[in-house]
């Protein structure tokens, strides 16, 4: 993998999509496609995007009973993806049908498990009407993960250690990365690139401070460039 960063394409058409991914590419370790794409311009956007030579990562975040999400996820698999994302909360049935469906069609491609939103602080995980901490949400969410047969998890840089302590072999693949100078926008829990490397992060979504850059390609190469000289 040229970079542990993925590029979030979160734009409403694919000509922009495909045009920041271009930029991109050659400082990027992949992509990722999100409802927003999809729903505007459609399944086709994964294959075009993919066209572009690096591995794309569908953030379909499925969350149905078993037999629907197995029909999505199989569904899916057709465009070439690298990873599918299934919410875990749907239960070790959800996440099961999701790497049954995803096999049949793409068997190189992995599942990955949402945990706890990155949007998401202790007051609105409780406001939810969850209870315990964040922490104790995404171990137990793990524990589904794992036993669904997933590749990978979705979380919070802050919950890293709590995955890699519970399924050291899970990939931890962590949104709400931003530089030191950085807004975080609606991300509440948010880290650098080099501090989510350091927490033990397998792959770092970047979504607005790489897209909305005025340079996305000077953007994305120093964040990159962060990791290799902070570490």
């Amino acid at each position: 993998m040229v970079s542990p960063i993925f590029a979030a394409l979160d734009f409403p058409d694919l000509a922009s999509a495909v045009s920041i991914a271009t930029a991109v590419r050659g400082e990027v370790g992949g992509f990722k496609v999100g409802l927003e794409l999809i729903w505007n311009e459609g399944p086709g956007a994964v294959e075009a995007v993919g066209a572009l030579g690096r591995p794309v990562f569908v953030d379909a975040k499925l969350h149905d009973i078993p037999n629907t999400v197995f029909g999505a996820a199989r569904a899916i698999g057709k465009l070439g993806p690298r990873f599918v994302t299934v919410h875990a909360s749907g239960g070790t049935d959800v996440v099961e049908a999701a790497v049954a469906g995803l096999a049949e069609t793409s068997p190189e491609a992995g599942v990955l498990a949402v945990t706890v939103l990155t949007s998401l602080s202790q007051h609105d995980y409780s406001s939810a009407g969850f209870r315990g901490t964040i922490s104790e949400g995404v171990g137990a969410l793990v524990q589904v993960a794992t036993a669904g047969g997933a590749e990978g998890v979705v979380c919070a840089v802050s919950d890293v250690a709590t995955v890699k302590m519970a399924a050291p072999e899970m990939l931890a693949v962590t949104p709400g990365i931003r530089m030191a100078d950085d807004v975080g926008g609606d991300q509440e829990r948010i880290e650098t690139p080099s501090g989510a490397v350091t927490a033990g992060a397998d792959i770092l979504v970047v979504g607005r401070p790489i897209t909305q850059s005025p340079d996305p390609a000077r953007a994305a190469r120093m964040m990159a460039d962060s990791i290799r000289n902070d570490l």
